[in-house]
């Protein structure tokens, strides 16, 4: 009998050979977007990161639906697209070098020359091969939130739309601006007014004078003819 070796006696227990998967924070991060981009086009959007050997157990899989929650075949996902890389890396003590193949799968609806295409569109966001060997979990969630953007290109869905501010609301009508006659003449009236009160106030000033005045002219007679009285000469 002839016993194979299996790949983890060949390439051993080595860490170094492990494709390690999306962090929780890049998961978390990515299943709302793609949720987000459901609602806008009605497409399902996802991920699955394999181990290069074939192992039958994905790394990593996710979706609009959740983390761990695959699209394809999902009879909640009718329509569906989802990014597929397999990264195999090698044990420090083989020569052969790391690498990756990555490739873009949707459902039937889609023309398989569109899925191409926009597989082909990933390296626009550096997302080229070696992207995936130096960061699997990174790059693979990546690449599954430039879908919607890459598929809505090919004219295979709607633009997923921009979340933008609330519209203003409309402004108050101005007020009645009035008779022109009193705006292109307001400054000739704050001078008028100016004048009219210092005039107010000179003649206020003046009948005050006036009456004081005229009260030491009334004074004055009076005490002189007091003071000018003769006494009669005695016999």
């Amino acid at each position: 009998m002839v016993v194979y070796p299996s790949w983890g006696s060949v390439f051993g227990d080595d860490d170094s050979a492990r494709v390690p998967p999306p962090t929780a924070t890049e998961r978390n991060d990515t299943v709302p977007i793609l949720r987000r981009a459901f609602e806008s086009q009605g497409i399902c959007y996802g991920w699955r990161l394999e181990d290069g050997y074939g192992s039958d157990d994905a790394v990593s899989v996710g979706s609009n639906l959740g983390d761990g929650i695959p699209v394809g075949g999902n009879p909640q996902c009718p329509r569906w697209v989802e990014v597929v890389a397999a990264v195999t890396y090698t044990a420090e003590s083989s020569e052969a070098e790391d690498y990756a193949s990555v490739t873009v799968q949707g459902s039937p609806d889609f023309e398989p020359s569109d899925l191409i295409l926009v597989n082909t569109g990933l390296s626009r966001f550096d997302l080229n091969d070696d992207a995936f060997v130096d960061d699997p979990g990174w790059a693979v969630t990546r690449a599954a939130v430039t879908l919607p953007l890459l598929v809505a290109e090919r004219g295979a869905a709607s633009p997923e739309p921009v979340d933008t501010a609330a519209a203003p609301a409309d402004p108050a009508p101005l007020k009645d601006a009035g008779s022109d006659l009193w705006r292109d003449r307001w400054g000739w009236l704050i001078g008028a007014a100016a004048l009219l009160l210092i005039t107010v106030l000179l003649v206020t000033v003046g009948l005050v004078q006036r009456r004081r005045q005229s009260s030491v002219a009334a004074t004055v007679p009076a005490q002189r003819r007091k003071g000018t009285t003769r006494t009669p000469e005695k016999a």
